[in-house]
C-alpha cells in the first residue's frame, strides 16, 4: 500500500512540477501529512521545504493555507504554482476589495489549492468567519521559527496562530522551518500544541557551501575584487541597513556591475522590478536588508556576501542557504568585526529585558562563530543540534579555517579545568562566568555565588579573556559540555565530559582569530612605498616639462600623492585617472591626456599586469557637502554663514572647499576674498604661489609670516591660484 501511495506521489510529482524523485524524506512528511498527522519539518534552506506541503495540498480535497511573514514571498511562490497550472491565491493587504471578492469566492467552490495568508489577515474577524465555512485541507506555517521569542526572528502575531486554527476546526498542522535550535524547536512545538507531531529532521549539511570570514578591512576593496572575480555569476550582498544598501548597489554600478538595490523603504514597483531583473538574469548582484530571498527560488546563486555581520546564527545560516541551491558552487563571506557587534547590541537597549538578554546571547553566538578556527560547518551544525563527524569540509577545504588551518595545542588541561569549573559552580551558568572564574575576575555574580572561593578561581589568570573563551566554546564542541535547552545561555556537563574528568587525555584545540590584531595590522601603512618607482620617476619629469609649457609651478599640474597613486593604480583611461586623489575630472580634461599616454606606453612596453582590478571607483559618498558647498559659493554666501548652516567649523568649511578644488573644480570665491584680503596682498601671494617650488603652507608661512600673513588668507589665495591656474 506504501509502496503503491510512493508511486502515485512520484507520479503526480512529475505530472505538476516535472520532478522524477524525491529528495531526501520528501516523500515521508507528505504521507504523514495526507494521513491527518501534525508534521513538524526542519529542513535547510534549498532543500524543498515548498514542496513537502504544495504536493498533498494539490493531491488533497479542499483547500491548503499557508501562512506566510512576508508578502514578497507569497507573490514569488504564488506565481510559481501558478505558472505550473496550480490555482494558489494570497489574501493579504496588497488586494483591493474587489481581488479579495474573487478570491474568497473562488476558495469557497473548492477551486484554489493553496491560500496564502499573512498572520495578520488571519487574525481579522471577517477572514476567520469566511475560513470557517471554507474546506480547508491542513494549515502550513512557513518560517516557523517566527513563533518562538528566542528565535532570530520573533513575531509575536505568531503566536496567536494555534488559537486562530482551533477555530476552524480540528485540522491538522504542519510547521517547517531552516533555522531552528533544540531550544526553539521545543518552543514551537510547545506554541502550536503538538509535543506529539512525528518530526522530520533533515541535515543541516549544506556540503557545497563554501565558508568564510574575512576582516572588514578596506571593506570596497575587497567586495569590488571579490565581485569581479565572479563577474556575470549570481550573487546576493546583505547589509543591515538601507542607507548601505544603497551605497552599495551605487558603488557596485559605478564599478561596472550590473546591480540593484532590495529593502522596504523603496516603492512596492521598484523592489519588484529589481527582484524580477535578478530572477530573469536582467541583473547579476542584488544588494539587500535580510527582507530579501525567503522564498525565493533562484538556484543559481554562486556567492552570498555579508556586508555586515548579522543579528544571528540563524539568519546568517539561512541567508547562505541562498547560495548554490542547484547544488553547484556556492560561496558564503562575511566581513566581521568587533565594531558591528558592539553597534548592534545598542540597538537592542530598549527592547524588554528578556528580549534584550536572547538578543545579546544571539550576538554572542554569531561572534563565537566568527572568531573561531574550528571548521566553520562543524561549528553551524553542533548549533542546530547536528554532530558533523564526517572530514569532508577539512579534506576539500570548504571553509576558510579547514582551508587554512590555525596553531593547535594541547588541550587536555584546559579542558579539565573548564569541566571542573561547571562542575564547582553546579552547572547554573554560561561561558562568561566560567571565564570570569577561570581568569579570576571578580564580577558580581562570582562575588554573590562566593565563587572566588573555589579551588579553581583564578586557575587561568595568565591567559586572556578571548583565549578562555575559545576554550569553553571548543570544550562545547567537542561535547563535555553542552547547552541546557530549557535554560538559555547555561552549560551542563555531559557524560562525556564526566567521564573525561576521570580520566582525561590528549584533545587539541585551535587558536582562535584575533580580528582586531588583524583589523589593526591591515590598517598600519605600508613600510615600503607600493608604486612603481620608475614609472614614478617618468611622471615627475613629464609633470616638469608640461609645467614649463604652461608656465606654472610643477604642483598645480599634479602633487606627488597623485602621482604616487597613478603609479600604483595604472590609469589609462579619463575615468580611472579622475579616481586618483587629488585629480578629478576637471583635472584630467585640462593636463590628463599626457599622463594616461605615458602610463598606457609603459604598461605596453613593460607587458605589464597592472592593478586595475583594485582601483575602485567611488560612489560619490561626500556628493551632498560637495553640491551644497558649490551651490552656496556660486550663490556668494559668506563662508561663515556656511559653516554655521551645516554646524560646522570655519576651518572644515575650508577643508571640504581645498578638497574640492584641488580635485579639479573651479571654485570662484573672489566676492569673499575682496571682502578680506586686500588687492595688493592678493597679487603678493598669487606671485608667491606661481614661484613657489611647493604649495606646502608650513613653508609658504615661513615665507610669509614675517610680511603679516595670516593663515587664513594663504589658504584662501591658495584656493583661488589653484581654481584659475590649475583647474
Amino acid at each position: 500500500m506504501v509502496v503503491k501511495q510512493v508511486d502515485q506521489l512520484r507520479e503526480q510529482l512529475k505530472k505538476t512540477f516535472g520532478f522524477s524523485n524525491f529528495r531526501g524524506n520528501q516523500a515521508d512528511i507528505i504521507q504523514n501529512i495526507m494521513s491527518g498527522k501534525n508534521t513538524f519539518v526542519l529542513m535547510p534552506t534549498g532543500a524543498g521545504k515548498s514542496l513537502c506541503y504544495q504536493l498533498p495540498a494539490i493531491i488533497q480535497d479542499g483547500t491548503a493555507i499557508v501562512i506566510s511573514p512576508l508578502i514578497a514571498l507569497m507573490k514569488n511562490q504564488v506565481d510559481q504554482l501558478n505558472a505550473f497550472g496550480v490555482n494558489a491565491q494570497f489574501l493579504n493587504s496588497t488586494l483591493n476589495k474587489t481581488e479579495i471578492k474573487r478570491v474568497k469566492k473562488e476558495v469557497l467552490a473548492g477551486e484554489v489549492k493553496l491560500l496564502y495568508v499573512a498572520p495578520e489577515s488571519l487574525t481579522k474577524e471577517d477572514n476567520v468567519a469566511f475560513l470557517s465555512e471554507a474546506k480547508i485541507s491542513f494549515v502550513a506555517i512557513d518560517e516557523a521559527h517566527c513563533i518562538s521569542e528566542w528565535g532570530h526572528d520573533f513575531r509575536p502575531e505568531y503566536r496567536r496562530i494555534k488559537s486562530i486554527v482551533e477555530q476552524l476546526g480540528s485540522i491538522p498542522i504542519i510547521a517547517l522551518t531552516a533555522t531552528a535550535t533544540p531550544k526553539v524547536q521545543l518552543d514551537i512545538q510547545k506554541n502550536l500544541q503538538m509535543e506529539d507531531a512525528d518530526v522530520f529532521k533533515s541535515s543541516f549539511n549544506r556540503q557545497n557551501l563554501y565558508y568564510e570570514i574575512r576582516p572588514k578591512v578596506d571593506v570596497n576593496k575587497q567586495l569590488i575584487r571579490f565581485v569581479r572575480e565572479h563577474k556575470g555569476k549570481s550573487g546576493v550582498i546583505y547589509c543591515l541597513s538601507r542607507k548601505k544598501v544603497t551605497e552599495i548597489a551605487e558603488l557596485l554600478k559605478v564599478n561596472d556591475v550590473k546591480a540593484a538595490p532590495y529593502h522596504a523603504g523603496l516603492d512596492s514597483s521598484v523592489r519588484m522590478k529589481n527582484q524580477d531583473d535578478f530572477l530573469n538574469e536582467d541583473v547579476d548582484v542584488i544588494v539587500a536588508t535580510i527582507a530579501f530571498g525567503m522564498g525565493i527560488d533562484k538556484p543559481d546563486v554562486r556567492f552570498v556576501i555579508h556586508y555586515d555581520t548579522p543579528k544571528s546564527l540563524e539568519g546568517y545560516y539561512q541567508e547562505t542557504g541562498r547560495a548554490g541551491r542547484d547544488g553547484l558552487e556556492g560561496k558564503c563571506v562575511m566581513f566581521y568585526s568587533l565594531d558591528d557587534i558592539i553597534k548592534l547590541e545598542k540597538f537592542n537597549k530598549d527592547k524588554p529585558v528578556t528580549e534584550r538578554e536572547n538578543a545579546k546571547l544571539l550576538l554572542e553566538e554569531m561572534s563565537s562563530y566568527a572568531e573561531s578556527s574550528v571548521c566553520r560547518r562543524r561549528q553551524l551544525l553542533h548549533y542546530f543540534g547536528q554532530e558533523y563527524t564526517d572530514t569532508d569540509c577539512s579534506e576539500n577545504g570548504m571553509c576558510d579555517n579547514c582551508a587554512h588551518p590555525k596553531e593547535i595545542f594541547e588541550g587536555k588541561e584546559y579542558i579539565r579545568h573548564t569541566i571542573d569549573i561547571a562542575i564547582k559552580t553546579e552547572e547554573r551558568f554560561g561561558i562568561k562566568h566560567l571565564v570570569n572564574v577561570a581568569r579570576g575576575i571578580e564580577s558580581q555574580y562570582v562575588k554573590s555565588y562566593e565563587h572566588n572561593k573555589l579551588d579553581v578561581y583564578g586557575i587561568g589568570n595568565q591567559d586572556t579573556e578571548v583565549f578562555w573563551r575559545s576554550v569553553v566554546r571548543q570544550t562545547l564542541l567537542n561535547e563535555f559540555l553542552s547547552k541546557d535547552i530549557e535554560n538559555l545561555g547555561v552549560l551542563k556537563v555531559t557524560q562525556k565530559g564526566r567521564d573525561f574528568l576521570k580520566k582525561p587525555y590528549s584533545v587539541e584545540l585551535s587558536k582562535d582569530h584575533d580580528y582586531i590584531s588583524e583589523e589593526l595590522e591591515a590598517e598600519k601603512p605600508p613600510v615600503e612605498k607600493a608604486h612603481d618607482e620608475e614609472l614614478f620617476e617618468l611622471l615627475k619629469n613629464l609633470r616638469k616639462k608640461v609645467a614649463k609649457q604652461k608656465s606654472l609651478p610643477p604642483y598645480v599640474i599634479f602633487q606627488d600623492p597623485s602621482l604616487e597613486e597613478m603609479a600604483t593604480s595604472y590609469p589609462t583611461n579619463n575615468e580611472d585617472l579622475a579616481q586618483v586623489n587629488g585629480v578629478g575630472m576637471g583635472k584630467v580634461m585640462k593636463f590628463g591626456k599626457p599622463f594616461i599616454d605615458l602610463i598606457s606606453q609603459y604598461i605596453k612596453e613593460n607587458d605589464l599586469t597592472t592593478a586595475s582590478d583594485v582601483v575602485i571607483k567611488s560612489a560619490i559618498n561626500k556628493s551632498k557637502i560637495k553640491i551644497f558647498l558649490i551651490q552656496q559659493i556660486d550663490r556668494k554666501v559668506d563662508l561663515e554663514e556656511i559653516a554655521e548652516m551645516k554646524s560646522m567649523t570655519f576651518d572644515a568649511i575650508i577643508d571640504e572647499i581645498e578638497h574640492i578644488c584641488f580635485s579639479g573644480t573651479k571654485l570662484n570665491l573672489d566676492y569673499y576674498i575682496d571682502s578680506f584680503i586686500d588687492e595688493d596682498r592678493q597679487d603678493d601671494l598669487l606671485d608667491y604661489f606661481l614661484t613657489a617650488e611647493t604649495d606646502d603652507l608650513d613653508v609658504a608661512m615661513d615665507e610669509l609670516e614675517y610680511d603679516g600673513y595670516s593663515l587664513e588668507e594663504v589658504r584662501l589665495m591658495r584656493i583661488k591660484f589653484m581654481s584659475e591656474y590649475a583647474n
